[in-house]
This record gives structure tokens, C-alpha cells and sequence, in this order.
């Protein structure tokens, strides 16, 4: 069925959830206007919806699902859990083991505690640099996504008007943000080493946390330099700050995570979405020193933490069993898929004499109808006109099977075959096309 269609059940359905849900839905990202498709099921690297339309998943829900939906082995390893309970108010062995495995691929992580989402995860490490250094303040990307903690939503979408002259300025994302949230994060330019040390530099005796992600989705999706990257490494020595590298999404670019790519060590680094195997997962881990705010061993901690489902061992039982498939070869042929992808689209943008360019790297790509060089946030901003030429061309790809984010992002997965890839990039040069003749 096409979509959008007066008699699609997934219409039917949206219309019920507004009675009862604001919007329709639970989560912002999955909103599609006129409505959103309902999924039924999924398994390997496709998707059913409730109308009986089959689609290659290339978002993956949003990064996590690495593995595709349904994979025998961790389904095989949830089953095991549920015989012996879902959560219990006590440890169980299964967080250990998980930790145990983090601890062995990123080198900068010597201890690790657990939560529930990747947002937490970023809000539990913001807390643990201010209990470690006694400072107020972070540092963070203009345009980062960081998940929804107050302090790493700032400055997420500002627009041109909010640009200023020349440094980027804490901008609300919400309304109702307080302005303390606002004079308690520095923002930072991507990309750019000498005005990002500056900042710091500046503002280093309040600093208590740099927070970047080396890749940032909603920045471009195009990686951070290894100049930029040392020299908030180097900026956060020099000052007493702590390092903090979000690895929610980047853990997926390979067997060590981005970490082991850019060459540096992270205080501490937050993980989720690939470590929870498809179940609600997110992780803070980093040196022994700082991880030690946490440990209430010697009585009341310096800093609480606690969560009812947090290191839950169906979470840890399957984020375990994902972690153990993906070993060097899975990460090897899922950047080749990524590369072929990449390579496919731009060849697509050339072949039709539409502007655009993928970009990305490993498993991750996002779609750009400009050519001109993505960098950062600023440049990454769509123009109206390229706005309207990434909503015609993610309509195509959805009407040709295939589901991707409405803002460009793919992310693969290892069930994906080289039929699967030859489909998107088959499915992305026809609505290419589409944007050619709409101009």
C-alpha cells in the first residue's frame, strides 16, 4: 500500500492513539505526518507493518538494533532469563558478566554502571564529573544530541537567527528550560579545535565535563577531526575537566567502539541502543577514580544511584549475547555494506544531476541534498529547498520498501545481505529521481 492512503489500518490506528496518547505517540522521533506506520513485526533486516507491507529496515530503531530483528541467539538468551525471573531487587551475575566485556574492549573503561536508556546514561555521567571535580558547568556540541537531560539539550536546534557573530551561544531547546541550565553550558563549535580550546580555556575553572560525541547524528553525522578531538582531550587535562565521550550511537562503528578509531581515551563514556541487544539498556563507564563517586561500599556515596530496571538481566542477558556477534569480521563486513551504501547514493546523486552527498562512516550514513562541505551543525542545517528535496526523496525510499529516518539517517545491520543493499541503493537512485523531476 502506498503511503500515505485514506485506507491504510496504521491511519486507522493513529487516529485511536491521539484519544489517549499527546501527538498520537510516545516519542517525537517516530512521528510521520499524516500519520506514522504501525509496525506489526520484524525479522532479520525487514519490517512488516500493520497493513502487510514488507520494508528493508535501514533505521533500525534508531541505531539499536544492530542485529535485526529477531535474531535466534538473543532471543535464545532472553528465554533463558525469563525462566529465571525479568528483575529482582538484588544483583545478578548477569551485570558482571556485561560489564566484565565493556571493560575488555574499551580501554579507557576500568568500571561500569548501568541504566536504563542512553539519555540516562549522559545525565549519570554529567552527575558524576560534577560530584568528581566539585564544578557546575559542561561543555557540549552545538547541534549534539545527547538524549533529553536538560543540560545536554541545549543548544540542539538553533537557527540561524540564534547563530550570533561569532562563538555559538546556549540556546533552550525546551520551553521552560531555566536560564541556570543555560549559564551552566558552554557551547562548542564542531570541528574546530582553536575556538573549542579557547571556550574552554575560558571557562575552565567552572567546567566539570566536555561532553562530545565523535560523530554527532544530528550535527551531519560526519566525523570529528583528529585534530578536534585531541585538542578537547588536551583542553581537559590542561583544566581538570572530565572527558566525557558519548558512545550511544558511535559504540557501533567498531570492535572498541569510535574510541578505538580517534585514538583517545575518554574519561568517561556512555553507552546504550547496540549494548541492550533490543531491550531498554544504557551505561556509564570510565576510570576507577571518577567511577568511584558511585560506590557506596564505605557508606552513603558521593553520588546515589539507583533505578528499578536498571542492569535488569533480560537487558543484560541480551545486550551480552549481541555483543559476543559482534566480533572484528561482523564490524569488518558491516563497514563494507556502509561503504558500498555510501558509494551507491553518491553515484545516484551524480548519475541524476541532483546536489547531495552520504556521508557518514562504518554502519551509519545520513543523507545531505547539498554540496557543500558538511563539517558541523551549521553546515549540516538544511536550506528550505533541500528540506523539501530530503522529504520527497525519504517518501520514495518508503514507497519503494525501505525505512529510514525522516531527517536522512540509516543505520545497518548484520542480517543485511548484498541483495538487501542493492534494493536501498536501487530504491534511493529512483527517488533521487523523484527529486530531479519535482524541481
Amino acid at each position: 500500500m502506498r503511503y500515505p492512503s485514506a485506507s491504510s489500518a496504521s491511519r486507522a490506528l493513529y487516529e485511536r492513539a491521539t484519544h489517549f496518547l499527546p501527538g498520537g505517540n510516545t516519542r517525537t522521533t517516530v512521528y510521520m505526518k499524516p500519520y506514522p506506520l504501525y509496525v506489526a513485526r520484524g525479522a532479520g533486516s525487514r519490517i512488516w507493518d500493520v497493513d502487510g507491507d514488507e520494508r528493508i529496515d535501514c533505521i533500525n530503531n534508531f541505531t539499536a538494533q544492530i542485529h535485526g530483528h529477531a535474531h535466534p541467539a538473543i532471543n535464545e538468551a532472553v528465554r533463558r532469563q525469563l525462566e529465571l525471573g525479568t528483575c529482582f531487587g538484588l544483583p545478578t551475575e548477569s551485570e558482571i558478566d556485561l560489564a566484565e566485556l565493556l571493560c575488555a574492549r574499551v580501554r579507557s573503561v576500568q568500571a561500569v554502571r548501568f541504566t536504563n536508556s542512553g539519555t540516562e546514561a549522559v545525565m549519570t555521567a554529567i552527575k558524576a564529573a560534577r560530584a568528581f571535580t566539585g564544578r557546575p558547568a559542561v561543555a557540549k556540541v552545538e547541534g549534539a544530541y545527547h538524549g533529553s537531560y536538560d543540560y545536554a539539550e541545549v543548544s540542539l536546534d538553533p537557527g540561524p537567527a540564534q547563530w550570533g557573530t561569532v562563538d555559538p551561544a546556549s540556546i533552550p531547546y525546551a520551553q521552560g528550560t531555566p536560564e541556570a541550565v543555560l549559564h551552566d553550558v558552554l557551547v562548542l563549535p564542531f570541528n574546530n579545535p582553536e575556538a573549542a580550546r579557547r571556550l574552554i580555556l575560558a571557562q575552565g575553572d567552572r567546567l566539570a565535563a566536555i561532553l562530545v560525541d565523535p560523530m554527532p547524528n544530528r550535527a551531519g553525522l560526519v566525523p570529528a577531526t583528529a585534530e578536534y578531538i585531541q585538542a578537547l582531550r588536551l583542553a581537559a587535562d590542561e583544566i581538570g575537566a572530565v572527558l566525557v565521550f558519548d558512545e550511544v550511537i558511535t559504540f557501533r562503528l567498531g570492535y572498541g567502539g569510535a574510541q578505538s578509531l580517534w585514538g583517545v581515551n575518554a574519561d568517561l563514556t556512555t553507552f546504550g541502543k547496540i549494548i541492550g541487544g533490543g531491550f531498554p539498556v544504557g551505561a556509564v563507564g570510565g576510570r576507577a577514580d571518577i567511577m568511584a563517586v558511585f560506590d557506596p561500599s564505605g557508606g552513603k556515596p558521593v553520588l546515589p544511584h539507583g533505578g528499578t530496571f536498571s542492569a535488569n538481566p533480560v537487558s543484560m542477558r541480551a545486550g551480552l549475547a549481541a555483543l559476543q556477534l559482534l566480533d572484528h569480521a561482523a564490524f569488518s563486513r558491516l563497514a563494507a555494506m556502509g561503504d558500498r551504501l555510501r558509494a551507491g547514493i553518491n553515484a545516484a546523486f551524480a548519475q541524476h544531476g541532483v546536489a547531495g552527498q552520504a556521508v557518514g562512516a562504518g554502519s551509519l550514513l545520513k543523507v545531505h541534498f547539498t554540496t557543500r562541505a558538511v563539517v558541523d551543525y551549521r553546515s549540516a542545517l538544511p536550506a528550505p529547498a533541500e528540506a523539501r528535496a530530503l522529504a520527497t526523496f525519504m517518501l520514495g525510499l518508503l514507497n519503494r520498501g525501505v525505512f529510514a529516518a525522516s531527517y536522512g539517517l540509516m543505520a545497518l545491520s548484520t542480517p543485511m545481505s548484498d541483495v538487501d543493499i542493492d534494493h536501498v541503493i536501487g530504491a534511493a537512485s529512483d527517488a533521487i529521481g523523484d527529486v530531479a523531476r519535482s524541481c
